[in-house]
């Protein structure tokens, strides 16, 4: 027996289109812009507690981040995991990275193009109004800012010190002359209403400066070229040629004599603790030979008992035991022997394995 239908109940299938239940399509995602989308992952990394460094990246870049930021307000959590899903994803298919900006560029490409034109591009990129010049001009080495403060107005080179890290500022004002120090140190108390676009003018001027300087054809100066030459010269020859500069220029002759490092500056340049390294670059024959042709000769004797004490007493009971059978060694083959101790410790020198004292140090 069927149970009747109450009334107020229709069949489904009676059911007019106008009486069918229409299901709620989800909310649409939006659809962001990469700068939008950049804007989201750091909001959402820096809500995790993450550290950004995003002072690294120039100032118009973190103006427009930040910009961006401001302009937006609620994200919904469909939009926000779409948008982390994608970083992750290009995060993982990631197969090379570029250095930001023509100077990591340049750095990446040094030694492959040509001086004139890593010159040229940089000039290009000092003119565009989105480059921060200071960026550049702090990495550059003392020695380069040195003459903007010598010979620029005090106010430039205050805004200058002003930029710098504190260490290098205190450097560059302790090699200016008493009376420039003065002024310059007191130009700085002048900037605190400095706009920022005036000190980016003036960056930019500075880089343009800098960048119009002629290539150099030596990396290195006179003075250590000179002095490198006479190092692994015969003595002869290099007295000869120190006595002919002290003739012409004493104050190029004194700079060259510090430069140039020989056999009898062993003990007052080459700390103790840097001795034993010798000993893996110079073969034993060529040291016995060294130690051989020093003893009885002032400064060299003293050279080579400086060696003898600063190396393991076993290795040096075993040089001093060859050196007394050595017998009377050639000046050419004694030359010879030191100027390979000399370039041994001129290639540590230049690795890093140690640091020489310097004259001024002793």
């Amino acid at each position: 027996m069927r149970t009747p239908m109450p009334q107020d109940m229709v069949p489904l299938a009676r059911i007019t289109p106008e009486r069918r239940i229409v299901s709620v399509p989800p909310p649409q995602k939006r659809v962001l812009s990469p700068r939008q989308k950049a804007a989201v992952i750091v909001r959402y990394l820096l809500t995790e507690g993450t550290s950004l460094p995003l002072s690294s990246l120039p100032e118009h870049m973190q103006a427009a981040l930040a910009e961006q930021m401001g302009q937006m307000r609620l994200i919904d959590r469909a939009t926000l995991d779409d948008v982390v899903a994608e970083f992750l994803t290009e995060l993982e298919t990631v197969g090379l990275a570029f250095p930001g900006g023509i100077e990591g560029a340049l750095s990446m490409m040094d030694g492959h193009i040509s001086q004139s034109a890593a010159q040229r591009l940089r000039r290009m990129s000092s003119t565009s109004s989105k480059i921060d010049p200071w960026e550049r001009i702090t990495a550059l080495p003392p020695d380069r800012l040195l003459p903007i403060l010598v010979n620029e107005a005090v106010e430039v080179g205050a805004v200058m010190l002003s930029k710098l890290p504190v260490g290098k500022a205190a450097d560059l004002l302790g090699k200016l002359p008493g009376d420039r120090a003065r002024r310059v140190a007191y130009a700085v108390s002048m900037t605190g209403n400095v706009d920022p676009e005036t000190v980016r003018r003036i960056g930019a001027a500075l880089l343009a400066e800098l960048d119009n300087q002629p290539p150099k054809a030596f990396d290195q100066g006179p003075v250590e070229r000179v002095g490198a030459i006479l190092n692994v010269s015969p003595t002869l020859t290099r007295d000869d040629v120190l006595q002919g500069l002290e003739a012409e220029d004493a104050e190029f002759a004194a700079e060259v004599r510090k430069a140039i490092f020989t056999f009898v500056h062993i003990p007052s340049r080459l700390a103790p603790r840097d001795t034993p390294k010798i000993t893996r670059l110079v073969e034993q024959p060529l040291l016995v030979t060294a130690l051989a042709a020093a003893t009885g000769k002032p400064g060299l004797e003293e050279a080579a008992e400086f060696i003898l004490a600063n190396i393991s007493q076993r290795l040096a009971q075993g040089l001093r035991e060859e050196m007394g059978t050595r017998g009377r060694v050639k000046d050419k083959d004694a030359e010879e022997a030191m100027t390979a101790i000399i370039a041994a410790i001129r290639t540590l020198e230049t690795s890093g394995e140690i640091t020489l004292i310097q004259p001024e140090e002793e």
